[in-house]
């Protein structure tokens, strides 16, 4: 197996499994009775968990403020999106079923911006890419409307 082969399943594989299970368990704690802040206030406290066990198996200190700030962009984003998630299943009672794949064909948005912040255009295939984004696209729309 390269390299390349096991990043791909840590980084694409393994979060699908965990964000997918995710979404499962923001349902019942949505419906649960939780004020939304104290909802993303007890994500980020997990969050900040599992960052010192990892932290304390893989001390690294690098940092810089331009890496810092990225990064609090990543989880100020997240975060958002978080929320707009919980709202929907607390006060609109959206099945989950049907809000995940919608959510879900954020892939596309993290594809049309890699394409253009890091000119990734260039090593791609481009018919495998629009195909892959239609299919998508029109998997998220018939699931959110079914």
């Amino acid at each position: 197996m390269t390299n390349q082969t096991i990043g791909l399943l840590i980084g694409g594989l393994l979060p699908a499994v965990f964000y997918g299970i995710s979404g499962v368990f923001a349902k019942p704690a949505t419906e649960a009775g939780i004020g939304i802040g104290l909802y993303i206030l007890l994500i980020g406290l997990a969050v900040s968990l599992t960052g010192l066990l990892i932290y304390g198996f893989s001390p690294d200190n690098t940092i810089s403020m331009r890496s810092g700030i990225l990064t609090l962009a990543v989880g100020l984003t997240w975060a958002i999106g978080a929320a707009g998630v919980a709202v929907a299943l607390a006060s609109y009672q959206v099945p989950v079923s049907r809000l995940v794949p919608l959510y879900n064909m954020n892939t596309l948005v993290a594809v049309l911006l890699g394409l253009v912040i890091f000119s990734e255009w260039r090593d791609v295939q481009t018919a495998k890419l629009v195909g892959g984004a239609v299919l998508i696209a029109i998997g998220g729309s018939m699931v959110a409307t079914s």
